[in-house]
């Protein structure tokens, strides 16, 4: 398969309908790969190229039939047209149609067809003329990007041009509104979904048809209309009332503010101020029920407050550093309300439009999503185990030992992880030893000793037993680069181990003074407060080092 890539963007290999028109040929490319077919790309860009605009003489038609009386790179266009099986016109939208180096490549197409009148098959228009060349049936795919929140309503005059040339509705198109943000890096996990969307459409024509899912897909807004023309607006770097140009910092900062996601309003104003600490420059940022606003007067008063490099945050919202990563490492500072930062994702990640946002919406909210562990899978056969061998070894192990037996049907959504396995292993282990040595209590206060090891031994890990578990609502295995993630999880699961250390010991004291009634009372009552003291030190202490505090 020969596909012709003609860019005409007068931006070059810097076009933004460049990086869509290259995903759908990696979708063109990978389809035809799995079937065994090659694939040749020729790639033509417009804006190196010698193409003048035609004169209208018709010298083609009569002169010299077929060939122009203009020396330049247009009969080489033409040649490439002729051999291409596919031809994929990428362009950005100029002034409600295409560019002008793309505009004179279609008029110079003129050598292609013959000067004699011909009905028009496809009943468009009034009036046509006949081929010159064989009908090889090529194919065309036209990928544009466009500077309005919507493709929509915009692209009327290009395709009324192409069904003219090359036929009513003869060609795929692909158009997509908010070109510009495809360059922004800040943006690319919104903008990098969207050409998988593409690369997808690309797959998908090969095998027949662009589906309806993936035209749907194509056809949402990246960002909402009132967002995105707030950052459209805000890139210009002018200020709306004097003309002025403004800072870089000042856009950047206005930028970050629009993608303020107004869903997220919790009821109560929040004022994050922003201090470049290499800049000396301090903004304030309202995020509010109806939006946001940044302030230059610093009129307000912050409730969370952000002491960073200019450079620094730069990088972090392109992604080229990790923002967890560079506060643990005690590259920011954070001071005041730090549950900003815990749902900076939610607060900042813009407002996904349609479907898109409320599948995103739903699957966060979803802690149970099959495949993510859960630590109830570790815990059921530790604590029937506890409770039901310390009241009789004999029935009570062989109630442990069916425990274990179920745990992979009763949580088979969740994935088993090694300390699961291991759990399982253990408890099975020790039901048998109980129900043969008929020395539950015994054996019973031996699995506590067991079940702090697994945490002990754990902080000797890349990753700390409670890590293994909570990792998930906090980015997966990137969680294990933050060290405001990594520390406090080493801590509590040394904390809980330690704990089920000292609970060996008094259990078994307990029970030699024959004080039994009140060890199940203590070995309940004391992992209770336990966990307590863990929901409050997994939240304190992020917020803690965030001010800049070391242990």
């Amino acid at each position: 398969m020969k596909i012709l890539l003609i860019n005409g963007s007068p931006k070059g290999k810097r076009s933004n309908s460049l990086r869509l028109a290259k995903s759908f040929i990696d979708g063109v490319k990978a389809a035809n790969e799995n079937s065994g077919a090659s694939v040749e790309v020729d790639e033509l860009e417009l804006a190196s190229l010698t193409i003048g605009p035609c004169r209208g003489c018709f010298a083609c038609w009569n002169a010299t039939p077929g060939k122009c009386v203009i020396k330049d790179d247009m009969p080489m266009v033409i040649e490439k047209e002729l051999a291409a099986d596919l031809i994929v016109w990428s362009f950005p939208l100029y002034y409600f149609n295409v560019p002008g180096l793309l505009k004179n490549l279609i008029d110079r197409q003129l050598p292609m067809a013959l000067p004699f009148m011909a009905e028009r098959t496809d009943g468009y228009g009034n009036g046509s003329h006949q081929a010159r060349y064989e009908n090889r049936n090529t194919k065309h795919v036209l990928v544009s990007t466009c500077g309005f929140y919507t493709a929509q309503g915009n692209y009327d005059s290009v395709i009324n041009m192409f069904n003219h040339f090359l036929g009513k509705g003869a060609f795929e198109t692909i158009f997509c509104g908010q070109g510009e943000l495809f360059k922004i890096k800040e943006l690319s996990d919104r903008t990098d979904a969207y050409l998988e969307s593409v690369k997808k459409a690309g797959s998908e024509y090969v095998a027949g048809a662009i589906t309806e899912a993936t035209r749907q897909e194509l056809g949402k807004l990246l960002y909402e209309k009132e967002e995105f023309e707030r950052m459209a607006d805000a890139s210009w770097g002018i200020d709306k009332t004097t003309g002025q140009k403004e800072s870089e910092d000042l856009i950047f900062t206005k930028q970050m503010a629009a993608l303020y996601n107004k869903a997220s309003y919790d009821g109560k104003d929040k004022v994050l101020e922003m201090y470049y600490t290499d800049l000396g420059k301090t903004y304030q940022i309202l995020l509010g029920k109806d939006g946001s606003k940044v302030y230059t007067d610093l009129s307000l008063t912050a409730t969370t407050r952000i002491e960073t490099t200019f450079d620094l945050w730069q990088k972090i919202s392109r992604k080229e550093i990790s923002g967890e990563e560079a506060l643990g490492k005690q590259m920011y500072k954070v001071t005041g309300d730090f549950n900003l930062m815990m749902n900076w994702s939610k607060i900042f990640g813009g407002n996904q439009a349609g479907e898109q946002g409320q599948a995103q919406t739903q699957s966060q909210a979803s802690s149970s999503a099959p495949g993510i562990p859960s630590m109830a899978t570790m815990l059921i056969p530790w604590i029937s185990f506890w409770i039901s061998v310390s009241i009789n070894s004999k029935i009570g192990s062989l109630i442990s030992l069916a425990v274990c037996a179920l745990i992979p049907t009763i949580m088979g959504k969740h994935r088993l992880i090694i300390w699961d396995k291991l759990s399982l292993i253990a408890v099975a282990a020790l039901s048998l030893v109980a129900n043969l040595t008929g020395k539950g209590p015994l054996v019973s206060n031996a699995g506590y000793l067991v079940f702090a090891l697994f945490w002990l031994c754990s902080c000797m890990t890349k990753e700390p037993l409670s890590a293994a578990y909570v990792k998930y609502g906090y980015g997966g295995d990137s969680a294990l680069k933050n060290p405001l993630f990594m520390k406090p999880n080493y801590i509590l699961s040394a904390c809980w181990g330690v704990l089920y250390i000292f609970t060996t010991i008094w259990t078994f004291f307990l029970g030699r003074a024959g004080l039994t009634l009140l060890i199940p009372i203590i070995n309940n009552l004391v992992p209770v407060f336990m966990g307590i003291f863990t929901a409050w030190f997994s939240k304190w202490y992020p917020a803690w080092k965030a001010r800049g505090k070391s242990i």
